[in-house]
């Protein structure tokens, strides 16, 4: 099995930066915008605090012009200077973009107190995530009361590639849209496509065979998980997975395949026939290679 993923830069800060360089001719492109929105970007789980210094390290823009879009988002109010570190944290204003993106959503709302029946019995965490680019971002979460060291939250993103939430997700995008999205995900990190990229094509796989697929302790060592495919909303291009995490230690061996993977994929089901959705279509992509030869 792949080693688990380091921390590091995920692939949709790589996939920003290149867009900024593919951007650099467009002249309706405002790339003063899009420097400060990264900026914003460079502020997550465990990196609540940072200066300039670290800001600049993180995106890779030049300190001074870091330190002018600092100030510029702390007038406005989506950043705030803490006077003892000296150094910024997200703003309250920050926190108003996410409610109309969640009250778009308004199936989380159905589909919690299915989850958390799920968490609860098989002592583990339940989640939604959406697919943006090469990352798949929680929507929404409901977990028993000691889950391991993961514990998903609304707004955490996490990669595609090497997870089963991201692999469901994946699977559902229309047939003219996987194979850009799938080249697009070797180009934004072709070392993590060459650990997992094999893995991620047998997950879609598994999601067209058996409805879910599994992740066994490649994002996390700690923690194995199983996904099934939501649904996919044509008209915004949205497309959800829902995914189970228990620690490893709790599972007796061949219970995520046979007992929880079938339960993940009734939940999904439970969840569209609440919010009258049609089972979404699977893009079958090309066998891995491996099992092509």
């Amino acid at each position: 099995m792949p080693a688990a993923l380091p921390s590091s830069r995920t692939g949709r800060d790589r996939a920003v930066d290149s867009m900024l360089a593919d951007s650099a001719g467009d002249a309706a492109f405002a790339t003063t915008l899009a420097k400060g929105l990264l900026v914003l970007e460079a502020f997550g789980a465990g990196s609540s605090v940072l200066g300039n210094t670290d800001i600049a390290a993180r995106t890779g823009i030049p300190r001074p012009t870091v330190a002018r879009l600092t100030h510029t988002l702390t007038e406005l109010g989506y950043l705030s200077f803490d006077r003892g570190l000296a150094k910024y944290r997200l703003g309250v204003r920050a926190l108003r973009m996410a409610h109309p993106l969640l009250a778009d959503m308004p199936f989380r709302q159905a589909a919690r107190p299915l989850m958390q029946d799920l968490a609860a019995s098989v002592r583990g965490t339940v989640s939604i995530g959406l697919l943006d680019g090469s990352a798949v971002v929680y929507v929404e979460t409901a977990r028993s009361g000691d889950v391991g060291s993961h514990v998903p939250d609304i707004g955490m993103p996490i990669t595609v590639v090497a997870t089963a939430m991201g692999r469901a997700a994946a699977a559902i995008l229309p047939p003219t849209e996987a194979a850009r999205f799938d080249a697009q995900l070797a180009a934004d990190d072709a070392e993590q496509w060459s650990r997992f990229g094999e893995n991620y094509l047998a997950g879609i796989a598994q999601c067209a065979d058996r409805g879910f697929c599994t992740c066994l302790g490649e994002y996390m060592p700690a923690i194995h998980a199983v996904a099934a495919p939501l649904h996919y909303a044509a008209n915004s291009g949205r497309a959800f997975a829902i995914n189970c995490g228990i620690p490893a230690f709790r599972l007796q061996p061949g219970q995520l395949e046979a007992e929880i993977g079938p339960r993940i994929a009734a939940l999904a089901a439970s969840i569209r026939a609440l919010i009258n959705e049609a089972e979404p279509e699977i893009s079958r992509r090309p066998a891995p290679a491996a099992e092509a030869r």
